[in-house]
């Protein structure tokens, strides 16, 4: 009888432990997967690329609510991963590459004839990207997020310099997109011809790792 009972309680106790067990797969899951959530790792080395979601455009517009600035619906990111630990987590990119094809940007900015180039400086930028789909993008120490922008006038060719800080985005499993929503630029130089200030908008999908959809976990 006593022997029963005993091992009625380990049974009992093997009973309660076992919904708790989490597969090792599953706890290793890190949080940048392709294929699916909870799919293949993204390995430390792999290239991140992403264009212009379809449809949509980059805009960098002198105000958060308006609609003057300048737009283009060409445009790419390049990133590196450099971590990508166990989610929940956040993993990290170094960015080298942010491309604006010029042939597919305007501009509405009284005087402005068009858009010679858009480069994107001070690279590379790190990225944050955490298990809730926040997104950071800092420069590195001592430097600053820059976008020089040179325009073609009445006037001639002008050069307009926007700085910021740091950028704040999302990233969304849906579309595997990233989006960058109003994100301040203050101008550094330029002519008056130069709007004042920059306000940063794009959504960028899908984000792929050798062709294959990249999900945060």
């Amino acid at each position: 009888m006593r022997t029963r009972t005993v091992l009625t309680l380990v049974g009992s106790v093997a009973a309660l432990t076992l919904p708790f067990t989490v597969p090792a797969s599953a706890a290793d899951t890190p949080v940048l997967t392709t294929g699916s959530l909870g799919g293949t790792p993204v390995a430390v080395g792999d290239v991140l690329t992403a264009p212009l979601a379809t449809g949509t455009s980059a805009t960098l517009y002198s105000s958060a609510t308006g609609t003057s600035g300048v737009k283009c619906t060409s445009s790419t990111f390049t990133a590196t991963v450099t971590d990508n630990p166990t989610a929940p987590g956040t993993a990290t990119e170094s960015v080298s590459g942010q491309t604006f094809d010029s042939s597919s940007c305007t501009s509405n900015v009284l005087g402005v004839l068009g858009v010679s180039s858009i480069t994107v400086d001070n690279l590379p930028y790190t990225t944050a990207a955490a298990s809730d789909g926040t997104l950071t993008v800092t420069p590195a120490s001592g430097s600053t997020i820059q976008t020089t922008v040179k325009l073609t006038t009445l006037l001639g060719s002008i050069t307009c310099v926007y700085q910021a800080p740091s950028l704040s985005g999302t990233a969304s499993n849906t579309d595997t997109s990233i989006n960058f929503t109003n994100q301040a630029f203050t101008k550094t130089s330029g002519s008056s011809l130069c709007f004042s200030a920059g306000y940063f908008t794009a959504k960028y999908a899908p984000v792929t790792d050798g062709g294959l959809p990249v999900y945060t976990n």
